[in-house]
């Protein structure tokens, strides 16, 4: 099982990946918008901003989100890790329902490039 650390890493890694993408995808993560990532497995939840194609961690809370984020994730550690690493292709993972991702209809348009 993947650690509280290990998933902090990945999700450091995921903003530098974003970063460093190509103009099309920079271009729908680059938005302002709340984010959470509930990792089931281990109940606790990342908190922060989606801005300008990065992510940026907040606060890491025990339990599920304390606030409705405007992009909800939700998915274990391993998974998590898995995604960042190329090992779990995220848009098979959420058709699957192993990954839930939340989010306004025009949320999900911009970030349909990113699956």
């Amino acid at each position: 099982m993947a650690t509280i650390t290990e998933c902090r890493g990945a999700l450091s890694r995921l903003s530098d990946n974003l970063a460093r993408a190509d103009e099309g995808v920079r271009g729908a993560a680059a938005f302002d918008r709340s984010l959470s990532c509930h990792l089931t497995d281990l109940d606790t939840t990342f908190t922060g901003r989606l801005v300008d194609g990065r992510i940026e961690v907040e606060d890491t809370v025990p339990g599920p989100p304390p606030h409705k984020a405007q992009i909800r994730l939700r998915m274990t550690g391993d998974d998590l890790v898995a995604m960042v690493d190329g090992e779990l292709n995220f848009a098979k993972a959420w058709a699957s329902g192993r990954v839930g991702l939340e989010a306004g209809f025009r949320d999900l348009l911009r970030l349909r490039s990113l699956l």
